[in-house]
């Protein structure tokens, strides 16, 4: 819904700019001539009182509007383009963070008098953060989309519709039929436009608006009645509907030729008493089309090319050593704003006598209970209050039994602060919990573990083997798709991988693995390393195919080897039994188990049964946390499967590509199972 986002300087020099729909220059550089070279204030330069308009001022330009906003030390302009008849309520929280976070990043460098030239990567975190507002977008921003297109005094500009292009009549003279039905007459519309090579712009117009009206061919003459419609059977209603349908020249000839077709009566084929065709004419019986011109690799490499290619700065970084590691998720963005937001609670706070405003007056009579004993009774409503909380952050119920449990024993019988609230001393002992149940106790360098077993030292006299990882879990939980992420990860760093098809049960398992290794084959051209699919077909049983997989891969001196394996229901023994073979047959370095994390309140029973059905001795290794970017800040499920086997979270996926894999940021996921939003 946005058009553009500039951030350039007063002297004119474009810092960085992001165009999502082309828009004529004339509208910034108008903005820019009447609010800084002309410093005019006239009726399009204006504080609005719709909801989009709450901070920032506005400069309205035909049918854009500009919201803006300045650094005066850095002499910087932040600049948003979007359409007027949109109401986004979001745009001034989007033009105020990202002003700073630019000013975080780079302001360093725009101090320095010697500066001539700012490199300016700032794709990535705009691209993050703009997510983040359109999601916590509230669905009123459609309504007052549609609202507007209702209303009856609103009149397209020139500008929204192209000249010489095809109109909607009943959408264009909709107040024009209205004054008609007034008057009580019947309004006959003759639609002369000629087609033209230009189209309207459809995108202007939303789409439930379009759908409600018909669409007028050329030549065809409309008699519109206007009128309150009678009441009538379904069947009428269907046989009046099709009578005022209309088709174009070219339409009726192609229904004319399907209708020729048709005519040809279809030959009955006779069967002997063998159930064989006694008289065989050569026709085949596959009707379904055949596609001779099959595409060459290079054809389907161009196609792959754009889904494949990402910019390596968004989702992680290059070490000194030469070693790419990914990002923590939200790790940076999240961090500056924090500490933006502390600098404005500081600044208040210290302004006046203790801020001299009613919430601090507030904050102290509510926090006068300095140096109060904590007893079970005066611990009890607020305990109740941090388990509603948690539970609605989609944390287990045992969980947070658990941890209330422990951060209750743990106050018992210690005294608040002075000026400490009961509840303030609370959040501050479940933060320490939190953190405790998510760091992990041991390293979790997934590359500082590969180069020990492809690159031993000579020292330990151990032999050069493939690194192994398998990845396990539930039906539909996104195993196969983060295999891949995984593997692109490792072709980062120039691995040669293995992916090995161990689902040899479900359906079309293997084949999209073949596309997914497809993809990542044309990333080996450009990345470094190499990957390659081995695979048996359906049926075989997946602890021998993974087996042998290994055994090729020490052979052919690959790298890694991941091996993907068939969803099961956890609380299914007889799928589950399989899964102890599957250890002792490929004996894997680390076994991962995915889990999504809208699964719920069921996130205990599964995370105890895969880690306990490998045998003894073998356990799980880690988790991959899938669709954490459809959950918001419900981010419980984290804590329930650590919680429920001491496994550390080693992976987090936030997206479908083949980038969006992430660390986890532990003091990211305690403040969004903190927040109260």
């Amino acid at each position: 819904m946005l058009d553009s986002f500039e951030i350039f300087t007063v002297s004119g020099i474009v810092l960085w700019s992001k165009t999502y729909s082309p828009i004529n220059r004339a509208i910034v550089n108008s903005f820019i001539t009447d609010v800084f070279i002309e410093e005019r204030s006239p009726q399009n330069i204006r504080i609005t009182n719709d909801l989009s308009a709450t901070k920032n001022p506005s400069y309205k330009h035909n049918k854009h509007t500009i919201k803006w906003t300045t650094v005066k030390e850095l002499g910087l302009i932040f600049v948003a383009v979007y359409r007027s008849l949109l109401h986004l309520t979001w745009i001034d929280k989007l033009v105020d963070n990202i002003k700073i976070i630019f000013v975080d990043l780079y302001a360093d460098q725009l101090r320095n008098s010697h500066t001539t030239l700012v490199d300016c990567k700032f794709d990535a975190y705009f691209d993050q953060h703009i997510q983040e507002v359109e999601k916590a977008a509230p669905s009123s921003d459609i309504k007052h989309l549609n609202s507007r297109y209702l209303d009856d005094d609103y009149r397209f500009t020139p500008d929204l519709v192209q000249e010489e292009s095809p109109v909607l009549p009943s959408f264009l003279l909709r107040g024009e039929i209205k004054r008609s039905v007034r008057k009580g007459n019947t309004l006959n519309i003759q639609d002369s436009i000629k087609p033209s090579t230009k189209s309207a712009s459809i995108e202007e117009i939303p789409s439930c608006m379009i759908k409600p009206y018909i669409k007028v061919p050329d030549g065809h003459l409309i008699t519109e009645k206007i009128g309150r419609p009678s009441r009538s059977s379904r069947k009428a209603r269907r046989t009046a509907d099709t009578s005022t349908t209309y088709a174009s020249s070219d339409e009726m000839q192609l229904q004319k030729s399907r209708a020729s077709k048709n005519l040809t009566a279809k030959k009955g084929r006779k069967w002997d008493a063998n159930n064989l065709p006694d008289e065989d004419d050569g026709l085949p019986l596959d009707y379904s089309e055949h596609n001779d011109a099959t595409p060459s690799k290079s054809e389907i490499r161009i196609e792959d090319r754009a889904i494949a290619k990402s910019d390596k700065e968004s989702w992680g970084r290059t070490t000194d050593n030469g070693r790419f590691v990914l990002k923590d998720l939200d790790d940076q963005i999240t961090s500056i704003l924090n500490s933006d937001n502390c600098k404005e609670n500081n600044t208040t706070i210290h302004n006046g006598i203790l801020g001299s405003s009613f919430n601090t007056i507030k904050g102290l009579v509510r926090n006068v209970v300095g140096g109060k004993t904590l007893t079970k009774e005066n611990l009890h409503k607020f305990m109740k209050e941090m388990e509603d909380h948690l539970l609605r952050k989609n944390v287990a119920r045992e969980a947070v039994l658990r941890l209330c449990e422990g951060v209750e024993t743990e106050l018992i019988g210690l005294k608040t602060g002075n000026f400490e609230s009961v509840q303030s001393r609370i959040n501050t002992a479940m933060e320490s919990s939190l953190k405790k149940i998510l760091t992990p106790t041991s390293s979790l360098n997934l590359i500082r573990e590969i180069d020990a077993v492809t690159k031993p030292s000579s020292i330990l006299m151990q032999k050069k083997r493939p690194y192994v990882m398998s990845i396990v879990g539930v039906n539909g939980v996104g195993k196969s798709t983060n295999l891949s992420k995984i593997c692109y990860f490792l072709l980062q760093n120039k691995y040669k991988v293995l992916v090995v098809a161990g689902d040899t049960f479900r359906s079309g398992a293997v084949e999209q693995l073949a596309v997914h290794v497809r993809n990542l084959q044309e990333l080996t051209e450009r990345e470094g390393g190499e990957v390659k699919l081995y695979q048996k077909g359906y049926g075989k049983d997946a602890a021998n195919v993974a087996r042998d997989a290994i055994t090729f891969a020490t052979q052919e001196e690959f790298d890694v080897v991941l091996i993907d394996t068939a969803g099961r229901r956890h609380n299914d023994q007889r799928l589950m039994s399989s899964l102890e073979k599957f250890a002792k047959f490929a004996n894997p370095d680390k076994i991962l188990m995915v889990a999504e994390a809208l699964v719920g309140t069921d996130s205990v029973a599964q995370a105890r049964n895969f880690n306990d059905a490998f045998g003894n001795g073998r356990a799980l290794d880690g988790f991959i946390i899938s669709k954490c970017d459809t959950v918001g800040d419900m981010i419980g499920t984290v804590v329930s499967m650590v919680h429920a086997t001491s496994v550390p979270v080693l992976f987090v996926g936030v997206g479908q590509h083949y980038s969006d894999l992430r660390n986890l940021s532990v003091k990211w996921a305690v403040e969004k199972l903190l927040s109260s939003n």
